[in-house]
């Protein structure tokens, strides 16, 4: 683990006020409210590129779009957040959180009011699939600021015994965010038409940059120096291979993640029968795991500092489960006698991989941010997701062709190998207490070693 760490702890520990870069003072529960603005913003942006593809049927018929059409629609929003992320953390390293935040939310909320005014079908006219694809691709490049600007601003509020616990209610906002938009905006749609969808998702980030204008500055200062500085000049996040392992680790995991969440219905209701209300029942409980999961998992870590096994045991796990899901999807034509009971099991099994390839993100995030330095958060937080969305865009395509070649096997099996090869790549355990627990105790005396 890297020596570079974020020392803020005798400003957050503190009962009096805390004293932020710019002279001004907090009370000391204010890194909450820093919290909430992270929460808020990515709840925002995940009911945008969540909630807007739970919209496809609508979004097919409104716009007159083939099934190729609307997938390459779909895909672009996914690859403009990929593209964008890393240059959007190197700027949050220069600029800081807050002003990127504050572009970032500001021209996505100004841009998709612009989609809801000019970019929607009317009774006149149907924009074209190409003017609708580039729309979704600048939504994509500029939301691609929300995830590295907020988790930079977390990780300088909180103390590190907290940091996992913090950043794990952060990523509950994407199953939240993705819950609310596929409850909310299909329904919208169908009843208001496009114009409100979009211009609902334009309220919600308009709303998230003006908690961030009240709320988020910059983080205390320790001893005359900032909070986001480093405390030793660590390799930069691109030069770190110890980053890029992580980072690669984080984009191959979401993979299966990614086609539980696109493809979970389709195979719910093709290959087991089940109807919508089971359906959304499934799915529901993948969503609300995952949150509880994170929140624990952030926890639980925290107490024993053990995020590297705790992520080498959810590759694992994951991968166990699906290889589970792939000999239950087998066993099923196989066996008619209990297809049945097969049939009634698979969404338990189903639910099971879901939850336990969600698990992990905000743990993954803090070790991630904490092996990059203070200075360098921003870039690291980004590289990691532009893995992620690089996935948001490969899977959906993908996923039909393995349909074609091997059916649902051929899914779920692909879906166990990611999660396989993602294990070796995270790192293991540090054979010797870490650099940050020895930053924390160095001001005690070590006691000499007793003669033999």
């Amino acid at each position: 683990m890297s020596a570079t760490v974020i020392r803020n702890d005798c400003q957050l520990s503190g009962r009096g006020t805390i004293t932020t870069a710019a002279g001004r003072t907090f009370g000391p529960n204010h890194r909450w409210k820093v919290l909430g603005i992270g929460v808020a913003a990515n709840a925002g942006f995940s009911a945008t590129f969540s909630g807007i593809p739970a919209t496809a049927v609508v979004l097919r018929q409104g716009y007159h779009l083939s099934n190729a059409e609307l997938g390459l629609v779909l895909g672009l929003l996914g690859l403009g957040v990929a593209l964008s992320e890393l240059p959007w953390g190197l700027l949050t390293d220069r600029w800081g959180d807050r002003r990127v935040l504050l572009i970032g939310l500001g021209a996505t909320a100004a841009w998709l009011l612009a989609i809801a005014m000019l970019v929607v079908p009317t009774r006149s006219s149907i924009p074209h699939v190409t003017l609708l694809a580039a729309s979704l691709l600048v939504t994509g490049l500029l939301g691609g600021s929300v995830n590295g600007s907020s988790g930079r601003a977390i990780m300088a509020w909180f103390r590190e015994n907290e940091r996992g616990f913090a950043m794990s209610i952060r990523q509950t906002a994407v199953p939240l965010g993705g819950g609310l938009g596929a409850l909310v905006l299909p329904s919208l749609a169908l009843a208001f038409g496009f114009a409100a969808v979009f211009g609902l998702l334009a309220a919600a980030s308009a709303l998230s940059a003006l908690f961030a204008w009240r709320w988020l500055h910059e983080p205390p200062m320790t001893g005359g120096g900032h909070a986001a500085s480093s405390e030793a000049a660590g390799p930069a996040p691109l030069r770190n291979i110890e980053v890029w392992r992580i980072s690669t680790a984080i984009g191959l995991l979401c993979f299966p993640q990614v086609a539980v969440l696109t493809f979970a219905s389709v195979f719910l209701h093709d290959f087991a029968g089940l109807g919508t209300t089971a359906i959304s029942a499934s799915l529901a409980a993948v969503q609300v795991g995952a949150m509880v999961m994170r929140v624990w998992s952030g926890r639980f870590t925290d107490r024993h500092g053990n995020r590297r096994q705790f992520l080498r045991l959810c590759s694992a796990q994951s991968a166990l489960a699906f290889v589970v899901l792939w000999l239950l999807v087998l066993a099923a034509p196989a066996m008619p006698a209990s297809q049945s009971f097969l049939i009634a099991v698979l969404p338990l099994v189903l639910v099971f991989a879901g939850i336990s390839v969600s698990a992990w993100h905000g743990v993954a995030y803090t070790e991630l941010a904490t092996l990059a330095g203070a200075g360098h958060v921003g870039t690291a937080l980004s590289l990691a997701n532009s893995f992620v969305f690089v996935g948001f865009f490969l899977v959906p395509v993908a996923i039909p062709g393995l349909l074609h070649l091997w059916s649902w096997p051929g899914v779920w099996l692909s879906a166990a190998a990611c999660a396989l090869v993602a294990w070796p790549i995270f790192l293991p355990p540090p054979a010797a207490k870490s650099p940050d627990f020895e930053t924390t105790t160095s001001s005690r005396p070590r006691k000499p070693d007793r003669p033999r």
